[in-house]
């Protein structure tokens, strides 16, 4: 049926009009509340690493489009236009519900209230609309032409935002420039208890228990099932020596436990089935932290008698008291003390030692012997500690003279991952979770890569003091409050799945 060029004009206006509605309402609403697309841009698996460049386009754009299809001299260009943004919006619509582990929205109006699919058959519904307009405008363009031509446009817009995914997982993973990734509800199943007092601390884990040491009772053991519905309280027995006591903790790593305290300096191992401890070591080596490898040995920081300058090392106990340092592992860029401070942990899954620094955004992957070793960087931007360090003559020490900056407040290791309670808040984050949560960001040590994100929330306002992961679950304990959460997303693989 052939169409007056009288109605031909008033289809093709009707189409313009629409199109100029639904892209108006959606530039506006972005820029209405620019931080929130923002935000929603950089949590998308497709665009993260473009956030900032395309969330500035995408609006410019869709206004750019609405001007020419208001125009009439413009509008038949505008169409085309205005299908090519349909196409691009359809096409990522499309990738992100059948390659992406979770579906964010950066959509912006009234199409935050749709459901992907629902998304999906809108702009399918829209670009058919666009299609309609194109073939009723009466151009030089042969109709065969205009078809094929709505085909390239198709072809190509799916290649670019493809394009667009592929260049953005190879950035956000590798080449990070602080962007975080958080996958929709990553934790499930949990559980909180309260516990008696605030003085409790994380000692150790295995596939069955979580173990708690006592600040104000050092000798007491605490022992939770994972579901936390079942718990014991066993008391450490140790030789009488009389030693002076100062800073003693416990460590668990079934089926042994360890008491150190690193200024007596003193080492006490035994079996968790009877908790009956022998000396280990005893005045052979002072160290500032201690993390138990096996029966016989752990590896220590410690300041080194020839470099005056934090080590790191490895303590042996088994017949006989040896300490080897490596005093070229920790790289110093201020004093070799503070800004080489940090948090020193041992993967028995993988059977090494990590040490990521507090002050900077590095750790430092090797085996117990030193001799392989991997430099990793977490995803924030601090390469050099922002300390001031000052010189106290009277009793020749040195001390910070102000607060340093924070990079790296917490860390945990299970299987081939490096999880890191981040101090910083990185690009297009949303700031009140700041208040609400800790950070945990997730590094795959196989891959030397960042992988993704998560929240532990706060409890009463107190942010997390410790975590630990223990294959697909998350333990934390903030003050009084220990909580267990399972691990329920994509982007991590328990350690018993790739065994």
């Amino acid at each position: 049926m052939k169409l007056s060029t009288t109605l031909r004009s008033h289809l093709i206006y009707i189409v313009a009009m629409l199109h100029i509605v639904l892209f108006t309402y959606a530039a506006l609403s972005k820029v209405r509340d620019f931080h929130t697309f923002q935000v929603q841009l950089g949590q998308s698996p497709l665009l993260s690493a473009f956030a900032e460049p395309v969330s500035y386009i995408v609006p410019t754009a869709e206004l750019l489009i609405s001007l020419m299809l208001l125009l009439p001299r413009f509008r038949y260009l505008g169409l085309y236009a205005s299908f090519i943004m349909m196409m691009v919006f359809t096409a990522y619509i499309f990738i992100m519900l059948h390659f992406s582990p979770f579906t964010p929205c950066s959509c912006g109006g009234i199409l935050d209230n749709m459901g992907w699919n629902e998304h999906l058959i809108f702009n399918i519904a829209f670009s058919i609309i666009g299609v309609f307009g194109l073939l009723l405008h009466k151009r030089t363009l042969a109709y065969k032409m205009r078809v094929a031509l709505l085909g390239l446009i198709t072809f190509l817009s799916f290649c670019l935002v493809t394009t667009l995914f592929l260049f953005s997982e190879e950035t956000i993973h590798y080449n990070n420039n602080f962007i975080r990734r958080f996958p929709k509800h990553p934790t499930s199943s949990k559980k909180t208890i309260e516990l008696s007092y605030s003085s409790y601390y994380l000692a150790g884990y295995d596939s069955k228990h979580i173990y708690l040491g006592n600040r104000t009772a050092p000798l007491l053991v605490t022992i939770f099932d994972l579901t936390l519905t079942k718990k014991r309280e066993v008391r450490i027995k140790l030789p009488d020596l009389k030693l002076s006591f100062r800073a003693p903790r416990m460590y668990v790593r079934t089926p042994y436990f360890y008491f150190s305290d690193g200024s007596v300096p003193c080492v006490f191992q035994g079996d968790t089935l009877d908790w009956n401890a022998k000396l280990k070591m005893f005045g052979k080596a002072y160290y500032t932290v201690f993390r138990p490898i096996n029966k016989d040995s752990a590896v220590i920081r410690a300041i080194s008698s020839k470099t005056k300058e934090n080590a790191l090392g490895v303590l042996s106990f088994n017949s006989g008291i040896r300490v080897k340092l490596n005093n070229n592992l920790l790289q110093k860029q201020i004093d070799g003390i503070f800004d080489t401070d940090g948090i020193l942990l041992y993967n028995s899954q993988i059977g090494k030692i990590i040490y990521t620094y507090y002050y900077r955004n590095q750790f430092i992957i090797t085996d117990s012997r030193f001799r392989s070793t991997t430099i990793g960087k977490t995803i924030d931007s601090v390469s050099h500690a922002q300390i001031q360090v000052a010189s106290i003559n009277s009793n020749n020490t040195t001390t910070l003279s102000k607060q340093p900056l924070t990079v790296n407040k917490l860390t945990a290791t299970y299987g081939n991952y490096l999880f890191v309670n981040s101090a910083l808040m990185g690009r297009f984050e949303p700031k009140i979770m700041w208040t609400r949560a800790s950070i945990i960001d997730v590094y795959d040590l196989k891959e030397n890569a960042y992988s993704f994100s998560f929240y532990i929330y706060d409890k009463q306002g107190r942010k997390t003091d410790e975590f630990v992961v223990v294959n697909d679950k998350v333990i934390s304990l903030n003050g009084k409050f220990l909580t267990v959460e399972e691990f329920k997303t994509d982007y991590y693989t328990p350690w018993n799945t790739v065994r």
